[in-house]
């Protein structure tokens, strides 16, 4: 049996997740409109800790000043009734027609100063609420046609707006950082940033790029046909890890947002082996939010909903614990010293040794046994991923 949540798991959903009310592109709503204070309420009755939203799941798009700040008060004394707290928050860039082609790099100037103002009034509304993280998932900031759009010009624009935000956050003295989400397309047929490492590429470019990380998510990278898991393991060597989100995908097709583990077992388990133990170097590796960004099933009624959600960290606690069995097996240690895990962290280089050293060295390279490597000793690998499934499977 899976322990319960707690608030010490750090599990947060965003309200378009649990919100999500089953409509898709081929047919309407399967359920009504969740209200934020019984979403606040139900997530704390579960064990989350934490809500996260984009402007227009709180308040709709055009509200009036009035309406957005009834929406506001309403969230405030939710929290203040639960104490679930609010982490991260975003801002929709993408539902609303204006935002046809984008925000950012919308073709259209006047859009895209617009855009600024909405996200500059979010990144207000964030500091109010205590969050610590503005995530910005460029949905809409891409093409579907090779002559529509300018991209060098695009990705000036992009590093123009972000950059104003981020002088912004500084003159205000807010504590907030800036998450990047990459995705490869959908529903633009192509996405600027579609990757993590062209996120963490452009990120450099950057004014001040100490301001800005990435907020990968399992079903984007895994589009590409990428290992969530690598991608991750580079996030945490960058010290780019702001933010992560976490769901369930089944190879490259449409983005899914199944439930965490729902997908890709095996890469989960790596993945949640990776945050909580930091690989085979141990110690924690990820300390922000568990966030879960997926849909609750079309299929489902609003107990399905509740249920989806309780599955989601249900999920990564069974995998958390299954990651430490994993780990103290003394059959997985000696396995690893097979597999010469650990020596990968022994610098190649010696000491202050040069080019000039090296080449001096016989024994790397003249006197070197590349023989022993046809048919002698091999690494275990395929022992150690059979040691990792057996463990998964509550077999050891």
């Amino acid at each position: 049996m899976a322990p319960t949540p707690t608030r010490d798991d750090k599990f947060s959903f965003g309200l378009w997740t649990i919100g999500y009310n089953g409509s898709d592109p081929f047919g309407g709503p399967t359920r009504p409109q969740l209200d934020v204070v019984e979403a606040v309420t139900k997530l704390a009755e579960l064990g989350a800790y934490g809500l996260t939203f984009h402007d227009n799941d709180l308040f709709e798009f055009g509200s009036t000043d009035t309406e957005r700040q009834k929406q506001i008060d309403r969230l405030k004394q939710a929290m203040a009734d639960t104490g679930i707290v609010v982490p991260m928050v975003t801002t929709n860039l993408f539902s609303a027609p204006v935002f046809k082609d984008g925000g950012f790099t919308s073709n259209d100037r006047g859009v895209r100063r617009y855009a600024l103002r909405k996200v500059m009034r979010q990144i207000d509304l964030g500091a109010e609420l205590g969050a610590e993280t503005l995530v910005m998932w460029g949905g809409r900031e891409g093409a579907e046609y090779d002559s529509s759009k300018d991209i060098q010009s695009a990705l000036a624009r992009y590093r123009e707006s972000v950059n104003l935000l981020a002088q912004y956050v500084t003159d205000k003295g807010y504590g907030i950082r800036f998450a990047i989400e990459p995705k490869p397309n959908e529903p633009r047929g192509d996405i600027l940033l579609p990757t993590l490492g062209h996120a963490l590429a452009f990120v450099e470019t950057l004014d001040k790029p100490e301001l800005f990380g990435v907020n990968p998510e399992v079903g984007h990278e895994q589009m590409a046909g990428l290992n969530f898991a690598a991608g991750i393991a580079q996030a945490l060597d960058a010290g780019k890890l702001f933010h992560i989100d976490l769901n369930g995908q089944r190879s490259i097709k449409y983005d899914q947002d199944l439930v965490f583990g729902h997908g890709d077992l095996q890469n989960a388990f790596a993945l949640v082996d990776l945050l909580e133990n930091g690989g085979p170097g141990g110690g924690q590796a990820y300390t922000g939010p568990r966030h879960f960004d997926y849909k609750p099933s079309r299929t489902e009624d609003i107990s399905g909903v509740w249920d989806s959600a309780a599955a989601n960290m249900r999920t990564y606690l069974l995998l958390k614990e299954r990651a430490a069995a994993f780990r103290a097996d003394p059959e997985v240690q000696e396995v690893l010293r097979t597999a010469q895990v650990a020596e990968l962290s022994t610098p190649t280089l010696g000491a202050g040794e040069s080019h000039d050293d090296l080449l001096a060295d016989r024994s790397a390279f003249e006197e070197f046994d590349t023989d022993a490597y046809f048919g002698g000793k091999g690494f275990g690998f395929v022992r150690l991923q059979q040691l990792a499934l057996e463990h998964l499977l509550g077999a050891r």
